[in-house]
């Protein structure tokens, strides 16, 4: 593992900054981080975090729901302190992303998600990058792998393949499988959208304890990363999501071609590394139901010492060297 120095992660951040092009967000600060920066990318003006030399290879790293780019706060200076620029933006729906127009979809779908990737890709001039992810966005990072992978260079992901159909989708499973989803169905219901825009903190940090019971997170940690769910469209997207994936919300029909894709279930074919904590408290399937899913090289790393879901936050060295690892061909 390289041991970068806050200082100096801190110091190479902020010339970054000040030497860029991109837009800076003048208000958007992060202690982690240094400046966010803002750029206009497809349907969104895209909130993000640099690391790293802006000539690096680069390392694109996506959050999870309900998580956002603190997931990766200890990752991305072992990985600019290895020479990558490391870009970790917030997705549709979190921190200082937003939609260019009122009157776009605010879809959740998978085939959104995949393509904001790739036109925040365009818009950086980024032509291939790593991507590593966990929750939504090991998902993303495997649909673009799948659907575009010209653009990727390599792929960690948590949790393995979770690219999915609705029609897969669409059939019961065991009683305490269905119990893990309970928010899902929750989510299904007014009452659940509801109470979601209500009690949306607390809601987020009962998914944290559940998702990671071994982690023992503080209050600041969490209350970090919260700020990001005041996010104007956090609530339509995050809502979108689930029902669209259960087939009670439509998409929006620019994105059909993709999901036409996305529902045959495509082999990713570029080098792979999966990682599963040994205490995900999360729904995830088991390592050798995906494995066939992978036709490029592939591993497959079980992260011990009571590792949840939000692995890069809970486990930082070990995603970090993966990324490392993957990107060795």
């Amino acid at each position: 593992m390289i041991d970068l120095s806050r200082r100096h992660f801190m110091a190479g951040v902020a010339a970054l900054t000040a030497a860029s092009t991109v837009k800076v967000a003048a208000a958007a600060t992060v202690p982690s981080f240094g400046p966010l920066k803002q750029v206009t990318a497809g349907d969104l003006s895209v909130g993000y975090a640099e690391a790293g030399p802006a000539n690096g290879p680069a390392v694109i790293l996506l959050h999870g729901w309900p998580y956002d780019i603190h997931a990766f706060a200890e990752v991305a200076p072992q990985l600019a302190g290895a020479g990558y620029r490391v870009i970790v933006p917030y997705l549709r729906g979190s921190g200082t992303t937003r939609f260019l127009s009122a009157e776009t979809i605010r879809t959740g779908q998978p085939a959104a998600l995949g393509s904001d990737m790739i036109a925040l890709m365009d818009a950086l001039k980024i032509q291939k990058a790593v991507f590593g992810g966990f929750d939504w966005g090991a998902r993303t990072a495997g649909i673009v792998a799948a659907l575009w992978p010209e653009r990727v260079k390599a792929l960690v992901s948590v949790s393995g393949y979770l690219i999915g159909n609705r029609a897969a989708g669409a059939k019961p499973l065991p009683p305490a499988a269905e119990l893990q989803w309970w928010y899902q169905f929750y989510f299904a219901t007014e009452r659940g959208r509801a109470g979601y825009e209500a009690n949306r903190k607390d809601f987020n940090k009962l998914i944290w304890k559940l998702a990671s019971p071994k982690w023992n997170f503080d209050d600041a940690t969490y209350d970090r990363t919260a700020q990001s769910f005041d996010n104007p469209d956090h609530v339509a997207i995050v809502i979108h999501n689930y029902r669209w994936r259960l087939g009670l919300a439509e998409g929006d029909p620019r994105f059909a071609a993709l999901e036409e894709k996305i529902e045959a279930l495509p082999l990713i074919a570029v080098p792979t590394i999966t990682l599963e904590g040994d205490a995900n408290g999360a729904p995830h399937p088991e390592p050798a139901a995906y494995k066939g899913k992978f036709s490029g090289r592939y591993e497959h790393r079980l992260i011990e010492g009571g590792i949840g879901h939000n692995l890069p936050q809970e486990a930082p060295a070990a995603f970090a060297k993966a990324i490392l690892d993957v990107d060795k061909v």
